[in-house]
C-alpha cells in the first residue's frame, strides 16, 4: 500500500482505511466511505471468525425468530473483511497494526471501532479458579453466546434494556424466566415510577418473575443465592449487567483514555491518524451504548474522510427496547437524571387502566427535552420524528400524544434527510427506503423484503406506513392515486404491526433468509403466550 495520497477531486478523497472491529458501527463507516465515493481501500478487521452481523437482533436469535444466518450485514462494494483477525498492537510511528497472526496491515487512516466488551460483576463462584465463567453462564454480545443458552430454566442478571430484550426472548422460547434487578424496577435510571409500574405490569404479563431491589450474592452450579438467602435454580445465568468500552488497544498505543479512547467532534484521536467511533470512544455529546450515535459518528466521519462537508444535525438520543407489545421510548435526557437540567413546560397524559402514560418536557421554544412514553405507538414515532429534527413540538401537546396530530403525522417526506434512520435495527435510512419505495417496493410488506426495514423490532413500523403515504401523494405510483395512512391496504397495515406477544413481523413468514418461523432453543417453536 502506499500513503501521503491527495484529493482527487471535489468531495472524493484516496487513502488506505483500516477499520479494526466489524461491529454494526464499523460496518457502517465502510458502508458510508462506499456511498460517498472514497477512493482509497478499506480493510475491515473483524475478530469474530464470522461476517459482519447485526448484534441489536440477538434476542431474535434467542427466541427463535430470527436465525443466525438473518443477521448478517450485506457486504460493501470494494470492502476487503478479513474475519477472525485480532488487532494486537498499533504501531504509530511507521502506521501499522499487527495481528495475532503475526501479519501487518498499513494505513493512512486507522479507525478503532472496537466497541464494548460485556462486564460480568465480581459475584463469588461466577468464575472458576482459572477466571472463566462457570459452565451454564454467559454473557450476551455474540452469537457464540446465544449459542450457550440452553436449558429450562433461566436467570437475568441485570434489569437494564439487554436484560428485558433478553428475558422477554428467553420467556417468547418458553423457558421459565427470573430477572434479578438492584434498583425497585427495571430501567429505573431511565423510567420514572408511573412508567416503571406499567413496565412492570407488562413484563409480569408475560411471564416473567421480577426480583427488584435484590443482589446476587453467591453464585453455584444450577443456583443462584439473592442477598435475602433465597436460591434461585438456574440452567442458563446471563449477564446482562452493562458492559466496558474496548480501549485496551488504545491505552496500548499511547492515545488518551479515560473510560473510552478521548475523541474530538471530528473522532480524531490525540494521533490525527487515528479515529474511534462507536462504543470504544468517548466524547461528551454523544451518548455511549445506543445504536443510533455510532450510525451518526460513522456517518460523520465517513464524510470528513472524504472531503464532504458535515451533516446538517445529530439525531436525538432515543432509547426504544424491543419488547414486543410494548411501546416504549425514553428520548432525551431522562425525567430527573442529573443530565436533564433544561427548565420548561411539562406535559403529563396517564392512563394506567388501559397501559397508556407519556410526560413531555419541552424548553421555551417548544423543543423536546427529554420524554418517556409508554403504550401510545403514534406519540412515540411522532416525538422521535421531531426529537431528531430538532423540531419545535405543535401547539396542542395534548392531540400529539393522542396521535392526533394531522401536522405531525402528514409532514412531508422532503422536509426530513435523506441520511435520517427509519429503522434502527437494520440501520435503513429514510433515503434508502424512498430509494426502494420509487423502484416499486410500494408497501410496507414490499419495503420490508427490499430493505429489511421492520423485520427487528417492528418499532418502526408505523412510521414505514406514514412514509409510503407520504411518497405516494407526492409522485403517485403508476395505476393509482395517491394513498393515505387510512387507505394503506390492510393486509399490510396488518403484517407491519407487532402485535402483543408476537416475536415477529408476520411478513417475516416468507423468504427462509429473512427469518422464517423456525424452531427455537433445544427444537422448540416459541410460544408467546405467558404461562
Amino acid at each position: 500500500m502506499s500513503g501521503g495520497r491527495q484529493h482527487l477531486g471535489k468531495g472524493a478523497a484516496t487513502g488506505d482505511v483500516v477499520i479494526v472491529g466489524g461491529g454494526p458501527v464499523g460496518h457502517r463507516l465502510a458502508e458510508r466511505l462506499h456511498r460517498h465515493g472514497h477512493r482509497g481501500t478499506v480493510t475491515l478487521l473483524h475478530a469474530e471468525p464470522l461476517a459482519p452481523y447485526q448484534r441489536t437482533l440477538l434476542a431474535s436469535v434467542l427466541d427463535g425468530g430470527l436465525r443466525p444466518a438473518a443477521l448478517r450485514l450485506p457486504p460493501v462494494p470494494g470492502v476487503r473483511v478479513l474475519p477472525g483477525i485480532t488487532v494486537t498492537a498499533v504501531d504509530r510511528a511507521r502506521r501499522r497494526v499487527r495481528t495475532a497472526r503475526g501479519e501487518q496491515h498499513r494505513y493512512d487512516t486507522l479507525v478503532l471501532a472496537t466497541g464494548a466488551e460485556p462486564f460480568v460483576p465480581p459475584v463469588p463462584g461466577i468464575r472458576t479458579a482459572a477466571g472463566r465463567l462457570l459452565d451454564g453462564v454467559t454473557t450476551l454480545r455474540s452469537l457464540a453466546d446465544c449459542a450457550r443458552v440452553g436449558g429450562e430454566q433461566a436467570v437475568v442478571l441485570g434489569g437494564g434494556p439487554l436484560g428485558l430484550e433478553t428475558a422477554a426472548a428467553l420467556r417468547r422460547s418458553g423457558r421459565d424466566v427470573t430477572v434479578v434487578h438492584r434498583g425497585p424496577y427495571p430501567l429505573h435510571r431511565r423510567l420514572d415510577a408511573t412508567a416503571g409500574d406499567l413496565l412492570v405490569r407488562h413484563l409480569s404479563g408475560l411471564g416473567v418473575r421480577l426480583e427488584c431491589g435484590r443482589s446476587a450474592v453467591r453464585v453455584e452450579p444450577g443456583k443462584l443465592v439473592l442477598d435475602d438467602g433465597r436460591p434461585l435454580a438456574w440452567d442458563t445465568l446471563v449477564c446482562c449487567t452493562g458492559v466496558r468500552p474496548r480501549a485496551a488497544l488504545a491505552g496500548a498505543a499511547g492515545l488518551a483514555v479515560r473510560n473510552g479512547v478521548l475523541v474530538d467532534d471530528g473522532l480524531r484521536t490525540g494521533d490525527p491518524r487515528i479515529r474511534a467511533i462507536g462504543d470504544c470512544a468517548e466524547h461528551p455529546g454523544w451518548a455511549p451504548g445506543l445504536p443510533a450515535p455510532g450510525w451518526d459518528q460513522a456517518e460523520v466521519l465517513a464524510r470528513s474522510l472524504t472531503g464532504r462537508q458535515p451533516g446538517g444535525r445529530r439525531p436525538g438520543t432515543v432509547l426504544r427496547p424491543r419488547l414486543a407489545g410494548l411501546p416504549l421510548g425514553v428520548l432525551g435526557a431522562a425525567p430527573g437524571s442529573a443530565d436533564n437540567t433544561a427548565e420548561g413546560e411539562t406535559v403529563t397524559f396517564r392512563d394506567p387502566a388501559r397501559g397508556r402514560y407519556a410526560t413531555v418536557t419541552v424548553d421555551a421554544a417548544g423543543r423536546l427535552t427529554s420524554a418517556v412514553v409508554v403504550g401510545l405507538p403514534e406519540a412515540l414515532a411522532a416525538l422521535t420524528q421531531l426529537h431528531d429534527a430538532h423540531r419545535p413540538l405543535p401547539a396542542d401537546r395534548l392531540s400529539l400524544l393522542l396521535g392526533r396530530a394531522p401536522a405531525v403525522r402528514r409532514a412531508p417526506a422532503a422536509s426530513a434527510e435523506p441520511s435520517d434512520v427509519v429503522c434502527r435495527c437494520n440501520n435503513v435510512s429514510r433515503g434508502a427506503l424512498a430509494r426502494a419505495w420509487h423502484d416499486g417496493a410500494r408497501s410496507p410488506r414490499a419495503l420490508a423484503g427490499a430493505t429489511r426495514a421492520t423485520t427487528g423490532c417492528g418499532g418502526c413500523a408505523d412510521e414505514i406506513r406514514r412514509l409510503c403515504a407520504q411518497l405516494a401523494a407526492e409522485e403517485p405510483a403508476p395505476g393509482r392515486g395517491p394513498s393515505t395512512d387510512e387507505d394503506e391496504g390492510a393486509d399490510d397495515a396488518h403484517d407491519a404491526t407487532p402485535h402483543p406477544g408476537d416475536r415477529r413481523l408476520r411478513h417475516d413468514r416468507a423468504p427462509a433468509d429473512r427469518g422464517a418461523a423456525v424452531p427455537g432453543p433445544g427444537g422448540r417453536l416459541a410460544d408467546p403466550r405467558p404461562r
